[in-house]
């Protein structure tokens, strides 16, 4: 069949938009038909030259937060059925993996091949005349319809409006995640987060559902911070230097429980800002990305050392996609946790250069694509 997508052509280009050739499901497989996608910032990491070191394949068809209804299933498909709601995981879950069947489902094995777009018997669904094109995390969601594992299909209620859903794809749960179990926020904690964009926001939500007591929002956008003090942040200030002084001053010197960085790329010097807010045996979670060969953490290893402080990074919010994105749907139900306000504003797949261009202005905490 055929259907119009988003893919980038190498790391440098824009986003073009054009009519592709998609293959039927094969062996746990679906065929999906997507009602919306976010425009989450690591997929503007495809177009940032160096930032994979080379483990990208071009062409790629982006997008890695999706949610749909299943149109046709492969053989031995189980997950799902025929005329299911669905939102993507972005990590496929097998289920039966060392990780998977620990508690790391977000660490799962099937997801090796994520920058190389291929399904996980190493073939592509998307093509342009005689060129296969991978699509973004094993999905590639900026397409109208798409094929992909069963794996990465996770089964939601069918009341829950799609273009709320597509939020618990990826941004919501990394963030929640981020703060509630990456971080461990307890009650009565000092928090601090850098950067409240898509990621950033929810790791807001996350800290607050988990009891922080004082939570200080970084973001040199002031419409950003605004906005966190919407969602739970007690404090909102443009700049590092400000976030430690503040967390010194609400703590009598002692420091910032926790450190939770959410910026679209991490660098150096918000790694050794957050490492210097913290108290003694407190945590730093790194959760944005840099290239991957961008050596960024700088730090005296003698005071990580006798101060007993840690940094960890965290991938999926160190959550489990299975259990987290109807968990998160459920609280989003109950009016617990928000997700229409995360929307910003809504694109045509033809706007979709518009759309990252507005996130990179910071007009957006979450922009979508609406099929």
């Amino acid at each position: 069949m055929k259907t119009k997508a988003a893919f980038v052509t190498s790391e440098d280009g824009p986003w073009h938009v054009a009519e592709l050739e998609l293959d039927p499901p094969k062996e746990h497989e679906v065929l999906i038909k997507y009602a919306a996608a976010g425009l989450c910032h690591s997929d503007e990491h495809l177009r940032s030259p160096g930032f994979w070191a080379g483990t990208a394949r071009y062409p790629m068809v982006g997008g890695h937060e999706g949610a749909g209804i299943v149109q046709a299933v492969g053989e031995s498909v189980t997950r799902v059925k025929v005329g299911d709601h669905i939102v993507c995981s972005f990590i496929p879950v097998c289920g039966k993996c060392r990780f998977c069947s620990t508690g790391l489902q977000g660490l799962c094995d099937s997801g090796s091949t994520l920058m190389q777009g291929n399904l996980t018997d190493g073939t592509y669904r998307f093509h342009l005349g005689d060129e296969d094109l991978g699509g973004n995390c094993m999905l590639g969601t900026f397409s109208e319809y798409g094929v992909l594992s069963e794996y990465s299909c996770v089964p939601i209620d069918p009341d829950i409006p799609l273009d709320v859903a597509v939020l618990v794809g990826c941004g919501v749960p990394t963030g929640w995640g981020s703060a509630v179990y990456a971080a461990d926020v307890t009650p009565g904690d000092v928090v601090i987060v850098y950067g409240s964009g898509g990621i950033g926001s929810n790791a807001v939500q996350g800290a607050a559902y988990a009891g922080a007591k004082f939570l200080i929002v970084v973001d040199p956008v002031e419409g950003k911070r605004q906005f966190a003090t919407t969602i739970g942040a007690t404090h909102a200030v443009g700049t590092a230097e400000e976030a430690d002084a503040l967390a010194k001053e609400l703590t009598r010197g002692v420091g910032a429980d926790k450190a939770i960085i959410t910026t679209g790329v991490v660098q150096s010097e918000t790694i050794s800002a957050a490492f210097n807010a913290i108290r003694k045996a407190g945590t730093v979670v790194i959760t944005g990305l840099a290239g991957l060969n961008d050596i960024n953490i700088n730090i005296p290893s003698g005071q990580l050392t006798l101060e007993g402080k840690t940094i960890r990074g965290t991938l999926y919010g160190s959550g489990n996609p299975l259990w987290e994105i109807p968990m998160l749907l459920g609280l989003y139900k109950e009016g617990r946790l928000k997700l229409d306000e995360l929307v910003t504003t809504s694109y045509k797949l033809e706007d979709i250069n518009e759309g990252y261009a507005d996130m990179w202005a910071g007009k957006n905490i979450r922009g979508i694509i609406k099929f």
